[in-house]
């Protein structure tokens, strides 16, 4: 018998790629049996920095609606899936500050032995989307938790999608990289749960 899993997807995306990503990581864990909670990091640029690009403004409106992350929306999972845009091949300022505010739950060791999985977006092939990854996994390690990488012939550290300088939506191949992941994350907290 299938045992139900929890999972949260926290993400951060100001124009909407890794909104997109998130969006069908939750809707794959959900059809695999999962109970999801799909939450997004708080906005910490200004109004002026968000205002002066529309599509970030824009972006920012169309998800109101999606939740602010909060410290027990970790604890409430089995797994916890991270979504953030590359950032000089670093997380997002975004989702560290949340990440960040994990410190107390860590110290008490509450976020040991969940599964975690990221996946990011960049604007070129090699501008840091795998450094973004790792040092995700970096912060995991420092949790105790357990890393469920998509691996796989494509980023077998997590699925990641190249903008270019057009600014190309999110493609067919890297959805299909997010379902992969996102089955693998279910796979694995199920499997968990039953040892």
């Amino acid at each position: 018998m299938d045992r139900s899993v929890n999972v949260t997807v926290v993400y951060y995306s100001s124009t909407g790629t890794i909104h997109r990503l998130a969006t069908e990581i939750a809707e794959t864990a959900e059809k695999r049996g999962a109970d999801v909670r799909l939450v997004r990091a708080a906005e910490l640029a200004p109004q002026a920095a968000v205002q002066s690009r529309p599509a970030w403004a824009a972006h920012l409106k169309d998800t109101e609606d999606v939740p602010i992350a909060a410290v027990d929306d970790v604890l409430w999972a089995d797994a916890v899936v991270f979504g953030t845009p590359t950032r000089f091949g670093n997380v997002s300022a975004q989702l560290k500050q949340f990440i960040d505010t994990l410190g107390p739950a860590w110290f008490s060791g509450l976020l040991a032995d969940k599964v975690y999985s990221a996946f990011t977006s960049g604007g070129s092939i090699h501008g840091g989307m795998e450094t973004t990854l790792v040092s995700i996994y970096n912060m995991v390690c420092h949790f105790g938790g357990i890393i469920v990488p998509p691996g796989g012939d494509l980023n077998p550290y997590g699925t990641s999608h190249v903008l270019g300088a057009d600014n190309r939506p999110v493609c067919d191949i890297a959805l299909q990289a997010a379902q992969v992941q996102a089955e693998r994350v279910v796979r694995v907290a199920r499997a968990l749960k039953e040892v």
